[in-house]
């Protein structure tokens, strides 16, 4: 029979306060054989992989004009394309001089771009090496034997085995412990210092429970730290905590956070108010364009123009 529409709401809450009879007849397994090879590929079917989704890696090209997506960053860069056009101009001694502005504007514009851009790899490395503590195969019991499979392949339902030193494939609900004691070391998704006692037995009813108060499952990506044990799977794939962590890992890098997007908004104000105030001082200028001192009006606009950049 297939499992219940509403699957995956079971898999999050009742499988913890079930007895391990009462989770095997609720996924529609065997606590002794497991799934049968056939009905284990149709629920591969429904379910898909037991695998995270490849994260698409960003262009550099794009990682390099992100850092430039920003409306003070485009003032600046104004500022120094300005300044360079002006250092053209620029007659006698000055002009040497006149270029190094906008150099160092520019010098600190592509530093900026360059820390930003290895910021932004380090992120996208960071969640592609969460990958590498899911486990390639995996020991499942289907039709009352013991096959080694690939991770992957494994479907809510299945009935694992794992030993001393194994990774859990999948989210999994304890139903045996054959040896005196089960120690998980779940310092990954966690971050507690000792390895977790596991047990099979169910937990009290509660209204929410967190990881770490679930000591009657085994969650992927995890690993075993003594002893044995077998579980029933009931989360695969993104579904699973390690899912879920790397899918927050992966929105936090892609967006920004609350403080970043305060940072970026006053940023906005300020590069406006920086902007007016440009303009005005070269506006309020206007009556001294026409200098003696200049040698004409043009050089006198250039001049105040020149300020206004400055304070940019």
């Amino acid at each position: 029979r297939a499992l219940p529409y509403d699957w995956h709401g079971f898999a999050m809450a009742s499988h913890l306060v079930l007895t391990a009879g009462e989770v095997a007849d609720e996924l529609r397994t065997s606590i002794d054989a497991g799934l049968s090879q056939q009905e284990a590929q149709r629920r591969q079917k429904e379910f898909g992989l037991n695998e995270l989704p490849a994260e698409e890696g960003t262009p550099f090209w794009v990682l390099v004009l992100k850092q430039f997506d920003d409306l003070l960053v485009k003032i600046l860069l104004g500022s120094a394309a300005v300044s360079f056009t002006l250092a053209f101009f620029e007659e006698g001694d000055s002009k040497s001089t006149a270029f190094v502005e906008p150099a160092v504007i520019l010098l600190i514009l592509i530093l900026n771009a360059i820390v930003g851009v290895v910021q932004e790899s380090n992120a996208e490395k960071a969640i592609e090496a969460l990958k590498t503590y899911q486990p390639d195969m995996a020991k499942v019991v289907r039709d009352g034997a013991v096959e080694q499979v690939r991770a992957a392949v494994l479907v809510p339902g299945d009935l694992i085995e794992f030993s001393t030193g194994d990774r859990i494939p999948a989210d999994a609900r304890v139903v045996d412990i054959p040896s005196s004691a089960l120690l998980v070391d779940q310092s990954i998704m966690t971050g507690e210092s000792e390895a977790v006692s596991k047990t099979s037995q169910p937990l009290a009813k509660t209204s929410e429970t967190l990881v770490q108060d679930q000591i009657n499952m085994v969650f992927s990506g995890t690993m075993v730290s003594r002893g044995r044990g077998r579980a029933i799977v009931v989360k695969t794939g993104p579904s699973t905590e390690f899912g879920k962590i790397r899918a927050s890992v992966a929105e936090d890098e892609s967006g920004p956070s609350p403080l970043k997007e305060k940072l970026d908004e006053f940023g906005e104000l300020l590069s406006k108010i920086i902007l007016v105030i440009c303009i005005l001082v070269w506006v309020i200028n206007i009556g001294h364009f026409f200098d003696p001192a200049f040698g004409g009006g043009f050089r006198g606009a250039v001049y105040y123009f020149k300020i206004a950049v400055a304070l940019a």
